[in-house]
């Protein structure tokens, strides 16, 4: 039996309306993303929601060199996930960005309560495929399917749960389009047909 895991990417106030660095649409997808998990959970699949936690001086934020403005900043309220965001108990919370180095994009870079790495979670619970969600279309959850991609799961990309920041017109599309051309499927929740075999 093919076990199904599902990812919600960095739904944190900093990332939704009222935040440092709010993506268009953050709001709206909540819900949707809620009844991905209630589905995941009911189904007896493994939540996981990756979070950026960012130390307040890094090379990731525009003061220190980078190109984001000051987000996700360890034990801040931007960096709490959304109030709305209803996660289940038995969620495993995937933390990153932890470094002042690096951009820790990726949710395989993120670590749970026990400092054991995603890529090593998977493999644990022998996790073969992986439906994303999430934040922001065209940095996070573009860099996790990718890396997902790569190491063989299969992924579903929840379209009707992602929005994007699209610093350039086109980034999100562009996005989209990068994931399909690797291998992800393209699904909606009325779409998603999860293999059980």
């Amino acid at each position: 039996m093919a076990k199904n895991a599902l990812l919600v990417v960095d739904v944190q106030n900093d990332f939704c309306s009222g935040g440092t660095l709010p993506v268009q649409g953050c709001d709206e997808i909540v819900p949707v993303i809620n009844r991905y998990m209630a589905r995941f959970e009911r189904d007896g699949f493994p939540v996981f929601a990756s979070r950026d936690w960012h130390p307040e001086t890094t090379a990731h934020f525009i003061a220190f060199g980078g190109k984001w403005p000051a987000h996700c900043i360890q034990n801040t309220r931007g960096a709490r996930f959304r109030k709305q965001l209803k996660l289940p108990e038995t969620v495993t919370i995937l933390t990153k960005g932890t470094s002042g180095t690096g951009e820790g994009y990726t949710a395989f870079e993120g670590r749970d309560d026990t400092g054991t790495l995603f890529d090593e979670i998977i493999e644990k619970q022998g996790i073969r495929s992986l439906a994303v969600c999430g934040l922001a279309t065209d940095y996070c959850v573009l860099h996790s399917v990718l890396d997902a991609l790569e190491r063989g799961l299969r992924v579903y990309l929840l379209l009707d749960a992602i929005r994007g920041v699209d610093a350039h017109p086109g980034d999100s599309v562009g996005a989209i389009d990068a994931m399909i051309d690797k291998g992800a499927i393209p699904v909606t929740y009325e779409t998603l047909t999860l293999e059980l075999e």
